[in-house]
């Protein structure tokens, strides 16, 4: 059975169910919800998750608070998700940060160790074996990253770089992306950040450093 199928047939009786237990007046509005006096994050857009799953996110996280995920390890919560649901790796990850932190169980951007995670992403006019040499080559990497310490850790040719960043815990992972047309997307995740502040200088830092990186390879 494919994942989106699998868990198709799971939201289906959910709405199903819903809709028996808890009929409602369409023309009414919605109210914003909170849970525990804490406002509802915003709502998102459920078509891609449906689309790719088969549930919505509400309908995901209602799953997962029936299931009891609250509380459970990472790797429990993922191994249900794949394993009993049919959801990809990939989506499990997304789900599983998303109920944690619309639960209030993780801050924007906190992982389970405490530390933090930011990520930024930019499109360039270049090839991609030109984006990854100015991430690897120490002389190309100067042009547009003057002064930073890193040390590489694991590389594969046109397609993702590990570092570990100015010689402490954090870590950089890079990955590249031909879009064709000579345009490449570059997507680097800064990791093992200490808090929630240094995670929010990380994010402005590499955005600014990603234009200054377009600037150099587009003129």
């Amino acid at each position: 059975m494919s994942s989106r199928a699998g868990a198709g047939l799971t939201c289906q009786w959910y709405r199903a169910k819903e809709s028996t237990l808890n009929p409602r007046d369409s023309s009414a509005p919605a109210k914003a919800s909170s849970r525990g006096g804490r406002p509802a994050l915003a709502p998102r857009s459920g078509g891609g998750v449906r689309g790719a799953t088969g549930c919505d996110r509400e309908e995901w996280f209602t799953l997962l608070d029936e299931w009891g995920a609250a509380g459970r390890p990472y790797r429990e919560i993922a191994a249900w998700l794949t394993g009993e649901r049919h959801v990809s790796r990939w989506w499990a990850q997304k789900l599983i940060v998303e109920f944690e932190q619309d639960r209030g169980l993780r801050a924007p951007g906190a992982r389970r160790d405490g530390t933090y995670a930011v990520t930024a992403g930019k499109t360039i006019a270049a090839p991609t074996d030109r984006l990854f040499a100015s991430f690897v080559d120490t002389a190309v990497r100067e042009r547009w990253l003057p002064g930073a310490v890193v040390a590489p850790r694991t590389a594969d040719p046109g397609r993702s770089a590990r570092f570990t960043w100015e010689g402490g815990p954090t870590r950089l992972s890079v990955g590249f992306s031909d879009k064709g047309g000579g345009k490449t997307t570059v997507h680097v995740e800064h990791e093992r950040l200490p808090d929630a502040e240094s995670a929010k200088d990380a994010k402005a830092y590499w955005r600014e450093r990603l234009a200054v990186l377009k600037a150099v390879l587009e003129n």
